[in-house]
C-alpha cells in the first residue's frame, strides 16, 4: 500500500489512462470497486444521499449511485454545483445515471437541512482531491449540513474540503465515519490533525499498474503481508551467533528499569545474545528479572553512567544507548564518546537524543548506520522547533533530518513514520492508546535492536520493529487487556503472539 500527495495521485491517474490506456474505464472501475465497499455496509432500507460536485470525484459519485440504484438501494443525488462545472467525464456519468432512471436534484442550501433528515447514509463525493485553500460558499454550507446530520456518512478517497497533503492547519471538512480511500492512501490519512476525519478507511485498487506507482518516490505502509514476506526465517542449523551480538548502554539508578525492559525486548524479538552495560546498581536489578542477558559493570557518578575506557564496544552487531541513562553533562559526554567509536550500527533513544544536539556533526560522519527512536517533543527539541509545527509537517522533517545527517528516523506516534537516509519513507499504523506509557519507547529500542541484527535491511528491520512493537500491543489488547491497564511489560509478553500468529 502506498501513500501519496495530491500531486502524485494526480501523475499516478494521468499516466495510468494516457499512457497505459486505462483512460474510458478508470472512473467505472473506481466507482463501482467503492460500491462493492458500501454494499456491505448499507441496507437496502436505508435511504441514501449521494453528495456529488462537478469534479472527477463527482463522477465517481454518478457510477456508485448508479450501481447502488440498479441494485434496488433507495439512492438520492443532490449535485451541488450546476450542470456548467461539471467536468467532461462527470456530465457522461451523470447521462448514464439518469439513463438508467436516477433522478438528480440540485442542493438548495436553504432546505437542505430538512432533506438531510430523511437520510440514513449519506455518500460524500463531493470535492476529492480537487480542494485547495478552504471550501467556499456554498461547498462549506453543504459540509456543515452533513456533518450536522444523524446520517452514517461514507466519503470516496477523502473527505471533502480536507487537504490530502501535510502541511494545510485551516480547512473545513466532512467527518466520515468511513472513507473508501482509492488507489493509494493519501498523506493526511497518516497525519494526527487530519486522520480522525476520514474515520475508519478501507483501500480499493481500480486498475492502476505497477509500473504507474513505480514513477514516483513513493511512501509505502508497512502492513501483515509485509513483514510476512520481510521477516527472516531462521534454519534448524542456525546458533546464537546467527542472531546478533548486542550491547544496551543505559540505565540509571533513578531509572533502571529502562534497560530492562529494552533488554527483555530485544531478547523476546529474538537477539541471540545481549549484554547491559550500566552501573553495578542496575546491572543487579535487571539481572534479577533477565538472567538471560550479560553484564558490564560501568562508573556512575550522582547515579548516572559517565564516560569509561575500559568500554569495548568490538564484537557487537548492533548497539544502542539512551535508555534511562540521564540528562547530566558528564552523561552527554559519554554518549558522544560512543557515537564518534561505535563500530557497528548505533540506535540511540531517550537521554541519548537529548543529548544528540551536542554531537550531529558526528553522526553526519558516521560510516555505520545511525538510528534514532524520537517522540514528537524530541524530534522537535532536535529540529528547534514547535512540537505543532512538526505535527503538522512530520513527512517533511522527518525526511530532512534522515537526509541532512544521513541517519534512520523512526519517529514515533500514532502513525510511527521511519525514515532513511535516501528519503524512503514508510509508515506504521499498528498500536493503539495502550502504548501511551512510560516504557513503551525502551521496549521499541530493545525490538529494533534486535531486528536490525538480522539478515535484512537497517530499513526493513526498522519497519518490522515498529509493526511487531503495535501488533502487540493490539493483540494484547484484543485478547486479554484493555488501553488503560495495558503496560510495557505486557508488550514485551505479546511478542510472542505475533510471531506466532504471523509467521
Amino acid at each position: 500500500m502506498f501513500i501519496v500527495t495530491a500531486k502524485e495521485m494526480y501523475d499516478i491517474d494521468h499516466y495510468t489512462m494516457h499512457n497505459i490506456g486505462l483512460e474510458s474505464v478508470l472512473m467505472e472501475n473506481a466507482g463501482r470497486a467503492v460500491s462493492d465497499q458500501m454494499i456491505q455496509r448499507i441496507a437496502k432500507t436505508d435511504r441514501v444521499f449521494v453528495f456529488v460536485g462537478g469534479g472527477h470525484n463527482g463522477g465517481d459519485g454518478f457510477v456508485i449511485a448508479r450501481t447502488l440504484h440498479n441494485l434496488n438501494y433507495h439512492i438520492t443525488v443532490l449535485q451541488v454545483v450546476p450542470d456548467d462545472q461539471l467536468v467532461e467525464e462527470t456530465r457522461k456519468q451523470k447521462k448514464l445515471f439518469t439513463n438508467c432512471g436516477g433522478y438528480v436534484e440540485l442542493a438548495n442550501c436553504h432546505t437542505l437541512s430538512d432533506r438531510l433528515a430523511e437520510a440514513t447514509v449519506v455518500i460524500d463525493a463531493i470535492t476529492g482531491l480537487g480542494i485547495k485553500g478552504q471550501l467556499r460558499s456554498p461547498l462549506d454550507q453543504v459540509v456543515a449540513s452533513i456533518n450536522q446530520s444523524d446520517a452514517y456518512v461514507i466519503a470516496v478517497d477523502i473527505p471533502s474540503g480536507l487537504p490530502a497533503d501535510e502541511g494545510t492547519s485551516s480547512f473545513i471538512a466532512i467527518q466520515a465515519d468511513v472513507t473508501i480511500i482509492i488507489g493509494a492512501i493519501k498523506e493526511s490519512a497518516c497525519l494526527p490533525d487530519t486522520a480522525s476525519y476520514y474515520g475508519e478507511w478501507d483501500l480499493v485498487h481500480i486498475g492502476h499498474p505497477p509500473k504507474a506507482f513505480a514513477r514516483q518516490q513513493l511512501r509505502w505502509l508497512m502492513d501483515a503481508h509485509q513483514f510476512k514476506q520481510s521477516m527472516p526465517r531462521r534454519t534448524r542449523e542456525s546458533h546464537k551467533g546467527d542472531h546478533g551480538r548486542g550491547l544496551m548502554i543505559g540505565g540509571s539508578h533513578n531509572m533502571p528499569g529502562a534497560s530492562a525492559l529494552a533488554v527483555r525486548a530485544a531478547l523476546k524479538s529474538g537477539a541471540g545474545l545481549m549484554t547491559v552495560a550500566s552501573s553495578e546498581r542496575v546491572t543487579t536489578h535487571i539481572a534479577s528479572q533477565c538472567p538471560e542477558a550479560m553484564y558490564i559493570h560501568l562508573p556512575s557518578d550522582q547515579g548516572e553512567l559517565v564516560k569509561s575506557d575500559t568500554l569495548l564496544l568490538e564484537g557487537y552487531d548492533a548497539i544502542a544507548v539512551g535508555v534511562g541513562m540521564g540528562r547530566r553533562q558528564e552523561t552527554g559526554a559519554f554518549v558522544k564518546s560512543i557515537v564518534e567509536t561505535a563500530p557497528c550500527p548505533l540506535i540511540i533513544d531517550a537521554d541519548g537524543i537529548y543529548h544528540l544536539n551536542t554531537c550531529l556533526d558526528l553522526v553526519k560522519a558516521r560510516k555505520h548506520a545511525t538510528i534514532i527512536t524520537p517522540h514528537a517533543g524530541e524530534m522537535a527539541r532536535l529540529l528547534g522547533i514547535e512540537i505543532d509545527d512538526l505535527l503538522l509537517k512530520p513527512f517533511y522533517y522527518a525526511r530532512q533530518l534522515a537526509q541532512t545527517y544521513n541517519m534512520f528516523v523512526v519517529l514515533k506516534g500514532k502513525a510511527t513514520i521511519i525514515t532513511a537516509p535516501t528519503g524512503e519513507q514508510a509508515v506504521d499504523l499498528t498500536g493503539n492508546p495502550g502504548l501511551a506509557k512510560g516504557g513503551s519507547g525502551d521496549v521499541l529500542t530493545g525490538i529494533c535492536l534486535a531486528m536490525i541484527m538480522q539478515k535484512q535491511s537497517i530499513f526493513q528491520a526498522l519497519c518490522n520493529a515498529c509493526f511487531v512493537h503495535g501488533m502487540s500491543a493490539d493483540i494484547q489488547v484484543n485478547q486479554s487487556h484493555s488501553v488503560y491497564d495495558l503496560m510495557a511489560t505486557d508488550v514485551i509478553d505479546g511478542i510472542p503472539a505475533v510471531y506466532r500468529t504471523l509467521l
